[in-house]
């Protein structure tokens, strides 16, 4: 529990999930943007003001600094104090004053929060892609003549225009989901330890 607690809070240093733009123009290792959980960041110099000045042509909004959206203040507080709770829960059950299920409301908690961090990134994602400037300068239709949408993945490969775009955990996304499963596994242990006695 302790150790998956600590994995959690590896999010306070390494990225949480990067996207990549890959396209003739920029060829492998293409365009990247890495997203931590105050902010967003180059993968490498440059990378997040070539994706501003490419998505201005077809109307995108600009990629937002950490004091324009919310989130970036409030995931520190959240995985800062789940983290926090996730070691007092570890230590307290080492030395045997918390039951497993303290364990499992942890996970069920930090699962759910997770979830709904998800879901709102996913919902930026969409509005992003959506919401384009009207009077851009390029303009795109789909088959059926309707305005093109430009919303990245989730998580996985799409093709929007000539660009590669792929989104994925980055090292403190697999982090935190080996954290969750130590923190699950310590559960189990737990219980079993628990029957035992």
């Amino acid at each position: 529990m302790i150790i998956g607690a600590v994995l959690v809070l590896s999010l306070f240093y390494f990225p949480l999930w990067n996207v990549t733009l890959i396209a003739p123009q920029y060829p492998p290792p293409g365009l990247g943007m890495e997203i931590y959980i105050d902010g967003l960041k180059d993968v490498r110099e440059g990378d997040i003001t070539n994706i501003d000045i490419m998505n201005h042509y077809i109307g995108m909004k600009p990629i937002p600094k950490p004091n324009e959206m919310w989130e970036f203040s409030v995931f520190p507080i959240v995985v800062g104090v789940m983290g926090g709770i996730g070691l007092l829960i570890g230590v307290l059950g080492f030395i045997g004053k918390v039951k497993p299920n303290a364990i499992l409301g942890w996970f069920v908690l930090m699962s759910i929060l997770g979830i709904l961090g998800m879901y709102d990134f996913n919902l930026w994602l969409i509005d992003y892609g959506s919401n384009l400037d009207p009077n851009a300068i390029m303009s795109f239709v789909d088959v059926h003549g309707n305005p093109m949408k430009y919303k990245p993945p989730l998580w996985g490969h799409k093709k929007l225009l000539n660009f590669d775009t792929y989104s994925q955990p980055a090292l403190g996304g697999y982090l935190m989901f080996v954290g969750m499963g130590l923190v699950f596994l310590s559960y189990i242990l737990g219980r079993k330890s628990v029957k035992k006695n």
